[in-house]
């Protein structure tokens, strides 16, 4: 099939040049814009997929960067509102970061970020690391 379009290509522009004519033939350009066609096929789902990963992982920063803050706070003496303050600062403009600790301001024992993201995406970060799911 393949040998059949080129030598149909070569006989096509050898007879243009024979009669002095110059661009491209119909069937050139249509088989450029499938050739095309096909190559968009492919990279428009890839091109989504990369997108919703993105989101996904600026979900999972925020989390993480927002435990950290948290943290951070608690180890500088900081109050809960403080910390929360510091962990809610993580967050993207549509991205909410939730905050909670278990213990005294005195003796912080656990510290629980969860990172809410507008297309439904959620991730926590407690000292465990990243797990998606409700709660921590």
């Amino acid at each position: 099939m393949r040998a059949t379009i080129k030598n149909y290509l070569e006989a096509m522009k050898q007879r243009r040049e024979e009669e002095g004519e110059k661009g491209f033939s119909l069937i050139e350009l249509i088989i450029v814009v499938v050739i095309l066609g096909i190559l968009v096929a492919i990279a428009v789902p890839i091109f989504v997929d990369i997108q919703g990963k993105a989101a996904d992982n600026a979900v999972k920063a925020a989390a993480g960067n927002g435990a950290t803050a948290a943290a951070a706070q608690f180890a500088d003496g900081g109050t809960a509102a403080e910390a929360q303050a510091a962990a809610q600062s993580a967050g993207d403009s549509d991205i909410t970061v939730d905050f909670s600790s278990t213990g005294t301001n005195d003796s912080v024992t656990t510290v629980c970020v969860i990172a809410y993201s507008s297309n439904g995406s959620q991730y926590k970060d407690a000292a465990s690391g990243y797990e998606s799911g409700p709660g921590c």
